[in-house]
């Protein structure tokens, strides 16, 4: 199964446990360069569609039943559970640890333009809740800022660049980033920052 996030406005939740948002963009390129057409998404005859923490099936908080196909993309409602990891998401949905959504779906039709993936026809599984969504360009546009101001990012802002725009893992994104320490800011011994540069294009494409 794959999956594509996109950022959650939390400012859509209230306090009887109701929450929406939009589980899909239509029309614009994610860091795994998927497009999602507008209608592409098929419920296929179901009614609701399980509301997960991360994709882990054995993590259900809520469940999402209202669907809405508009111009932007697939804007869906849900309901949180009443067990104690939905009364926890719920909480880190208000304080902003969780700041995404990401659809679980199989593709059914697709075609290829370039290195773009257009996603026609797909069904989804399932919509789970996530802390950093890989669709949230913010932090990839901060670090393109960051090179073109001709400066170098700290350990950390390369360390969330890595996971966000690279798709690693957080400890892997640690990893290389301390590897990486001696050639980014606050290090007294930081090279060129055209080197730098080089892995981010490379990692961009």
């Amino acid at each position: 199964m794959e999956e594509l996030d996109i950022v959650l406005d939390a400012k859509a939740l209230d306090d009887d446990g109701n929450i929406e948002g939009l589980a899909v963009g239509y029309g614009d390129i994610d860091h795994g360069n998927d497009i999602v057409a507008r209608g592409a998404v098929q419920l296929e005859g179901r009614k609701s569609i399980p509301m997960l923490l991360h994709h882990d099936r054995k993590k259900p908080v809520g469940v999402w039943t209202e669907f809405t196909d508009q111009p932007d993309g697939l804007r869906v409602k849900g309901q949180f559970s009443a067990n104690t990891l939905a009364r926890e998401a719920r909480q880190d949905v208000k304080l902003g640890v969780i700041t995404g959504l990401s659809m679980g779906f199989i593709t059914k039709k697709h075609r290829l333009e370039g290195k773009a993936r257009h996603l026609l026809e797909v069904g989804l599984h399932e919509i789970s809740l996530v802390t950093v969504p890989m669709h949230n360009r913010t932090r990839i546009l901060s670090i393109k800022d960051i090179l073109g101001g001709g400066e170098l990012p700290s350990v950390r802002q390369f360390e969330e660049f890595l996971r966000d725009a690279g798709g690693f893992s957080k400890s892997v994104a640690a990893a290389i980033a301390t590897k990486a320490a001696p050639h980014l800011r606050g290090e007294p011994e930081a090279k060129a920052i055209d080197e730098l540069q080089q892995f981010y294009t490379a990692l961009r494409g």
